[in-house]
């Protein structure tokens, strides 16, 4: 005789799981854009993206030298944008959110 799923009783660690799983359904990908003025020469954009890359959250990162500009995917439940403004602070470039028109 087969027992039914629904019959076997609920470990407390499932249920916390089960309880927890509606929670990321409100995680949703955003799109920002950081200002980084500093940025001087060629190469700061590697040492911006391997930072911004690290934070948790971080889907893609795309960083533009002639634009001074980063542009951020991201997960909402897991960063925010003052994360990602600390993550290239910590590597020596101030940035600023770009404001969309």
């Amino acid at each position: 005789m087969t027992k039914s799923l629904f019959a076997l009783p609920l470990s407390a660690a499932m249920f916390a799981t089960l309880l927890a799983a509606p929670q990321c359904a409100f995680a949703k990908q955003q799109t920002v854009s950081l200002n980084v003025p500093t940025m001087d020469c060629a190469t700061c954009p590697i040492t911006i993206k391997a930072a911004l890359s690290k934070v948790p959250g971080v889907a893609r990162v795309k960083v533009s030298y002639e634009k001074r500009e980063a542009v951020i995917v991201y997960d909402d439940a897991q960063a925010s944008v003052a994360d990602l403004k600390k993550a290239t602070e910590d590597v020596g470039y101030p940035a600023m959110l770009k404001m969309s028109r």
